[in-house]
C-alpha cells in the first residue's frame, strides 16, 4: 500500500493507498452501522447548543426573504425569520479559523469513535466531551495499548509536524498507515474493539491530510480525508478538513456540505462551546457565499419553510426570483424534496427549515435537473435507453454539454440539505453513478476519489437520521460494491446500476 503506481496506465487494478486498511476495517465498520440501527429506539435527552446567531447572519439572505414573508397570509407563514446580510467573510478569518481546528495534532492518539447507537434524528447526544474522547474510549473501557513500533513511528511523524517538517512527517505517517495495514496497531488486536482500531488508522489518515495542506498539495489530502471520514464519522473535525481540502481545490460547494455535517456532528457528539460551533458555520457561510459567487450558469434564493409548497406559493416565489435574478429565468425550479438550513438559522435542536429555488440561464439544464429530481432515487444517467450504453465519444458529448454543468447544481443542493426525505443514500448513489460517467471517459484518478467520497458519504448517514433494516442493508451494499471497484472488479452488476435499471 506504500509503493503507488501510475494510476493512469494501471487504472483500478491497483489499489489506491491504504486500501488495504480500509478493507479489513470495512466489515467491522458496517457492524457499526448496524449496531446502531438496531439501537435506535434507545432514550435520549436533546441538548440546547444555543448558537449565537446574529455573528451567523449570512450576506446571501436577504430581502427576498422577507418579500415572500409579506405576500403569504400569517396563517401560512408562522413566525417567519428575518434574517440580515453580512458582511464577507475574509479569507484572512477563514485560514484563520482553519489554522485553530484544522491543523490541530494532539499530543496523544485520540480515540475519537463516538458511542454506536446514536441515533440523530432524535437529536441525542453521547455526553462526552472532546477532552475525554482524546484521553479515553466513550464507553470507558481502557485504552488498548498500542504497539511500540507504531507509537515510534507516530511519535516521530508528530515531532516532525511540529518542527514544519511536513515531508518527514508524510513519510512518517505512511510508515504508521503501512503497520497498520500489516496488522501492527495494538498489542493485543484480539482485545482491542473495532471502533479503537478504525480510530487509531482515521487519525493517521486525517495528519496525512493535514501534511498534504501544508505542502500545498491539496489532491494527495483528498482521498486522505474521505478515509478518515469512512473510519469515523462521527468525528466534526474530519469532515472539517474535508471542507479545507475541497476549498484549496475551488470545490466550495462541497466544503460547505462538508462544514454543515460538521458543525452537526459538533453538537451532536456532545459539543458545548458555543465559539466553535459559530467558527464552523462561519466557515459554512463563507463556502455558501463563496460558491454563488464564482458560479455563472445558476443562482439561487431561499424562501423560509412554511409548509406545504403550494402552486400559488411557487408562483410568489417565481415571480419574486426572476424580478431580483432577472438573468437567470430560463428555467426557474423550486427544489421539491428536502429542508434546506442555513449556517445562522441551524440551531440544530430546532433548525429554521427552508426552501430552494434555482434559476438556469440554460433551460436545457434547469430541465434536466428537475426531472431527475423527481425520480424516486437519483439516476445521473446518460442512458437514453434502459440498457444501453452511449459509445465514449457519446458519453464524452454528453458530459461536456450537460454533466459537467449538473454536477456543480446537485452539489450545491446538497450543500444545505443534510438529510433526503425520498432515499437516505441519495447523495452516495449520485456519487457512485457520476464515478461510473468518469470510468467510460477514462478519468481514473477522479473516478477513485468519487468512490471514496462517496463511501464517506455513506458512512455518515447513520448519524445523520434514522435508517431502517432495509435502508442499513443497501447502505452496506452500496459501500461493499464501492470497495469492489477500488480493487479494481468491474463495475457491472453493482447495486446502483441494478437500480439504474429498474
Amino acid at each position: 500500500s506504500s509503493k503507488e503506481s501510475d494510476v493512469a496506465t494501471t487504472k483500478l487494478n491497483v489499489l489506491p493507498e491504504a486500501v488495504q486498511e480500509v478493507k479489513k476495517l470495512f466489515e467491522s465498520t458496517a457492524t457499526v452501522i448496524l449496531k446502531r440501527v438496531k439501537m435506535t429506539e434507545r432514550k435520549k435527552e436533546n441538548q440546547t447548543n444555543n448558537v449565537d446567531r446574529t455573528s451567523c447572519k449570512r450576506k446571501l439572505e436577504n430581502s427576498e426573504e422577507l418579500a415572500v414573508k409579506k405576500e403569504e397570509t400569517t396563517s401560512e407563514t408562522g413566525d417567519l425569520l428575518n434574517p440580515t446580510p453580512l458582511p464577507h467573510i475574509s479569507l484572512k478569518r477563514i485560514k484563520a479559523i482553519e489554522i485553530e481546528l484544522v491543523y490541530t495534532i494532539e499530543e496523544d492518539i485520540s480515540f475519537e469513535f463516538a458511542e454506536p447507537g446514536v441515533s440523530t434524528s432524535t437529536r441525542s447526544v453521547c455526553g462526552e466531551s472532546e477532552k475525554a474522547d482524546a484521553l479515553g474510549t466513550p464507553n470507558g473501557r481502557a485504552l488498548p495499548q498500542l504497539d511500540i513500533q507504531l507509537q515510534k513511528t507516530l511519535q516521530e511523524a508528530s515531532s516532525c509536524y511540529g518542527q514544519e517538517n511536513y515531508t518527514a512527517a508524510v513519510e512518517q505517517f505512511s510508515a504508521a498507515l503501512e503497520l497498520c495495514s500489516k496488522g501492527v496497531a495494538v498489542v493485543n488486536p484480539f482485545k482491542a474493539s473495532p471502533e479503537d482500531i478504525s480510530s487509531i488508522v482515521s487519525f493517521i489518515e486525517a495528519k496525512l491530510v493535514a501534511c498534504y495542506l501544508k505542502l500545498g498539495k491539496p489532491d494527495d489530502a483528498l482521498n486522505h480525508s474521505h478515509r478518515s471520514i469512512i473510519l469515523n464519522p462521527a468525528y466534526f473535525r474530519n469532515h472539517l478538513r474535508q471542507a479545507a481540502v475541497f476549498r484549496r481545490l475551488k470545490r466550495h460547494t462541497e466544503a460547505a456540505r462538508s462544514s454543515m455535517i460538521a458543525d452537526y456532528m459538533y453538537w451532536l457528539t456532545g459539543g458545548t462551546e458555543q465559539r466553535i460551533s459559530k467558527l464552523i458555520k462561519l466557515y459554512w457561510q463563507s463556502m455558501i457565499e463563496e460558491a454563488i459567487t464564482r458560479e455563472e450558469f445558476f443562482s439561487v434564493m431561499y424562501t423560509p419553510f412554511v409548509g406545504k409548497l403550494k402552486t400559488d406559493t411557487i408562483n410568489k416565489i417565481k415571480d419574486i426570483f426572476a424580478k431580483n435574478h432577472p438573468d437567470y429565468v430560463k428555467h426557474i425550479y423550486t427544489v421539491p424534496h428536502g429542508h434546506h438550513f442555513l449556517p445562522q438559522t441551524a440551531e440544530w435542536s430546532s433548525p429554521q427549515k427552508h426552501w430552494l429555488t434555482l434559476g438556469f440561464r440554460n433551460k436545457h439544464i434547469g430541465k434536466t435537473l428537475e426531472r431527475w429530481s423527481n425520480r424516486k432515487l437519483p439516476i445521473f444517467t446518460d442512458r437514453k435507453a434502459p440498457f444501453s450504453l452511449l459509445t465514449e465519444e457519446e458519453t464524452q458529448k454528453y458530459w461536456d454539454n450537460t454533466g459537467k454543468r449538473i454536477v456543480p447544481v446537485m452539489d450545491f443542493i446538497s450543500s444545505t440539505k443534510l438529510t433526503d426525505e425520498h432515499c437516505v443514500c441519495s447523495r452516495g448513489i449520485e456519487k457512485l453513478h457520476y464515478a461510473s460517467l468518469l470510468s467510460r471517459l477514462q478519468r481514473v484518478k477522479e473516478q477513485t476519489q468519487v468512490i471514496n467520497q462517496a463511501m464517506a458519504e455513506l458512512a455518515t448517514i447513520p448519524y445523520l437520521q434514522d435508517i431502517s433494516q432495509q435502508d442499513a442493508e443497501l447502505l452496506q451494499s452500496l459501500m461493499a460494491d464501492a470497495m469492489d471497484i477500488l480493487e479494481g472488479r468491474s463495475d457491472k452488476g453493482r447495486v446502483w446500476n441494478q437500480i439504474q435499471k429498474v
